[in-house]
């Protein structure tokens, strides 16, 4: 059994690679859609959102409008700092449980969950896991990538990239590095590579 933390910067291809551990047979927790459960309609979390930052955070149907509320934070330090002081304890909590629950299930070797989590290393998460696998990239790739998949403007991208962690700092952190900068049969090649010495 073991638990693999799977992280990288923004654009740096974390959901391409677990599809694939999937495919291989991992189990997979992808934290983008905990932390939207998290700040759901009626979520503990959303509440707390809106006390800190107004009621013009949320849609005319009552969920959290994640784009407004992004433009607001990547622009101002403090107010990630107190965004994510609100929601990274949520999403630990639910994490905690998921695998307690993946620890419970009987099933054949290998036994392999992975937990897709963007700010591993930021969130300091890296303790409910066995090991770090970074996914780097340039950042001008990244930033292309992501302009392109979210269509987010070079400024909007680039205070992103800002607000996280430097790869270079993250891979004192990681116990297996997977460069991005090839093309995708190469990035195959490693992460297959890698599933197999874990069998």
């Amino acid at each position: 059994m073991i638990i693999i933390g799977l992280t990288g910067n923004i654009g740096s291809g974390k959901s391409f690679v677990s599809r694939r551990l999937r495919e291989l047979g991992a189990q997979v927790i992808n934290t983008d859609i905990v932390a939207r459960e998290v700040v759901a309609f009626g979520a503990p979390a959303l509440e707390k959102i809106v006390r800190k930052f107004g009621r013009e955070t949320l849609r005319s149907d009552g969920t959290l409008d994640r784009k407004y509320i992004g433009a607001k934070v990547f622009r101002d330090a403090n107010a990630l700092v107190s965004l994510n002081a609100i929601v990274h304890p949520q999403i630990r909590k639910e994490l905690i449980k998921q695998i307690k629950t993946f620890k419970r299930q009987k099933k054949a070797e290998p036994k392999v969950l992975v937990i897709e989590v963007p700010l591993l290393i930021e969130a300091k998460m890296q303790d409910l896991v066995d090991e770090v696998w970074l996914i780097t990239v340039d950042e001008e790739t990244r930033l292309k990538r992501v302009m392109t998949r979210d269509g987010l403007t070079e400024e909007e991208v680039r205070l992103r990239l800002a607000a996280q962690m430097p790869q270079e700092e993250k891979k004192a952190y990681a116990h297996r590095i997977i460069n991005n900068n090839g093309n995708i049969k190469d990035l195959l090649t490693q992460v297959d590579k890698l599933w197999s010495e874990l069998e």
